[in-house]
């Protein structure tokens, strides 16, 4: 009884000091932003697997009507893509790469936040909050939960300064939950899994991974409704007080009551601002997140490289039996000399070797396949969320460049296709699809140009009769159907100069390792 006591009396010291406040506010603005961007994610492609192969009915819940055949190349991951409205998702509006700069920013500050308030909440004892220090929480916590399931509020004197039910809930947010979400978000990036491929399957899988990252989001949107809610429910002449103005003062309700739904309604204004300010000027919104982001990068993944390959992590029995793909092969006057070639069995096929260089180099594909072959497994990860393994034989793209003899200032590759662009920023008319790529990508030991799939020529749908595999970036920078390779000075002198064709026209980010 005495420790009972004692214990009692030392929860009842607990208080709500300013930085607890304010970390909690802060945490709802930076959950809203997740949440909301991570809807566009997932709108993206709307379905989530327990399976690395995503092949059509695999998934464990889905949210779209549309069916997927199971044909190779008649339905493509973009067809799958659904439309959010600004008002829903952060951007809206088939935005992912918008999003996902969004996702990443927050993700660091609200981590930080998270760190702050753990650091303080040890540092200052107020650990007792949330923390339980008796087994007797669970028999209280059902009781509770018993009399809230019976539209009922504990009485206040269970408050000290939160109910057993409470103080479990927010000890699952903040020691389970959040972590789970930090664990779980790096499993997303292609250079994480290729690097530390032991590392997805701790939560068995890449996909297993997304769906749990997925379920801790539900969990999360749940969570803050309910937490939200609650506020205005339980005791609130109380508790509102106090969590608004740092003490229980029931005289002045009204006043916390104000200041609450204020900084609810400006919460909710801020969510809805990031959406219409982003679509507002996309290239504006991706210049800045590119700056903001790439010290992360720099910080994080830049320098994760690929092991799939020399770990041997994949076999021919992993190889997907479903494998999504994006982009249709050139129809028509998209391109007329692919159509020839494809017509005549590529035996006319030459890639181009040039721009800056002193002599460049034409190749027939028998000539590309006359050099020293590399054969690699791996897994595809797509920005959209999809993933798939396959078989890949080709040449090192190192191998190639190494035939033609770069000029001074030649400080990035460019790869262009045959086939054009889906769509272009500002509505211009279609050009070429293009990637650029650092040097130190080229010399990555898995950057090939793959001719085969499966043991098979390169199908139409995967990039016939050429295309390029970098094993630690995601798919939007593996151009298919490859028609020439030059050396350029910079990449921001191509195109409308940000590295490629999605990031000219879908806004992606030039780095694509997470």
């Amino acid at each position: 009884m005495i420790n009972v006591a004692l214990s009692a009396g030392a929860d009842s010291e607990l208080g709500f000091p300013a930085w607890l406040r304010a970390a909690h506010f802060i945490n709802l603005l930076f959950m809203g932003l997740l949440i909301r961007s991570g809807f566009e994610i997932l709108s993206s492609h709307p379905r989530l697997y327990w399976r690395n192969d995503c092949g059509p009915g695999t998934e464990w819940i889905r949210f779209t009507k549309k069916k997927v055949p199971s044909e190779e190349g008649a339905y493509f991951a973009r067809d799958d893509e659904c439309t959010l409205s600004p008002l829903i998702s952060l951007p809206g509006r088939k935005n992912i790469g918008i999003a996902r700069y969004w996702h990443g920013v927050v993700t660091t500050l609200w981590i930080l936040n998270g760190l702050i308030y753990v650091v303080l909440l040890f540092g200052t004892g107020e650990w007792r909050r949330i923390v339980p220090t008796s087994w007797s929480v669970f028999p209280d916590a059902w009781e509770s939960l018993k009399i809230y399931a019976g539209f009922g509020v504990p009485s206040l004197e269970h408050f000290q300064p939160y109910d057993a039910l409470q103080q479990l809930m927010y000890f699952t947010v903040v020691f389970i939950a959040a972590p789970l979400m930090i664990a779980t978000g790096p499993v997303m990036s292609p250079a994480v899994v290729g690097r530390f491929p032991w590392y997805p399957k701790l939560f068995g899988g890449r996909q297993a991974a997304r769906s749990l990252h997925f379920l801790g989001m539900a969990f999360f949107a749940v969570f803050t409704v309910m937490h939200v809610t609650l506020v205005f429910v339980v005791h609130p002449d109380h508790n509102l007080t106090q969590m608004v103005l740092g003490e229980a003062d029931p005289a002045r309700f009204a006043q916390a009551l104000t200041m609450t739904i204020i900084g609810l309604v400006g919460v909710v204004v801020l969510w809805l601002a990031a959406s219409y300010w982003s679509l507002s000027d996309l290239r504006r919104s991706q210049v800045i997140f590119e700056r903001l982001t790439e010290p992360i990068r720099r910080m994080t993944v830049n320098r994760l490289v690929s092991r799939q390959r020399s770990k041997q992590v994949w076999t021919e029995k992993d190889i997907s039996p479903y494998h999504w793909s994006n982009g249709r092969h050139p129809v028509g006057d998209e391109s007329p000399e692919w159509g020839r070639l494809r017509g005549n069995d590529w035996k006319d096929y030459r890639l181009e070797i040039g721009g800056l260089v002193d002599e460049p180099v034409s190749l027939s594909l028998d000539d590309l396949r006359a050099m020293p072959r590399q054969t690699q497994i791996t897994m595809h990860t797509c920005m959209q969320g999809w993933t798939g393994i396959a078989k890949w034989s080709g040449v090192r793209l190192k191998d190639v460049l190494d035939l033609v003899e770069k000029k001074p200032g030649a400080r990035y590759v460019k790869l262009t296709s045959f086939g054009l662009a889906q769509k272009m920023h500002g509505g211009k008319p279609l050009e070429p699809y293009y990637t650029c790529l650092p040097p130190e990508v080229v010399e990555e030991d898995e950057t090939i140009l793959a001719f085969d799939m499966n043991d098979k020529p390169l199908p139409l749908t995967f990039g016939a009769p050429l295309r390029l595999r970098v094993e630690s970036i995601h798919g939007y920078k593996m151009i298919k159907y490859i028609r020439s390779i030059e050396w350029v000075e910079d990449y921001r002198t191509e195109g409308d100069g940000r590295g490629g064709t999605r990031e000219d026209s879908s806004y992606q980010s030039f780095n694509a390792r997470i």
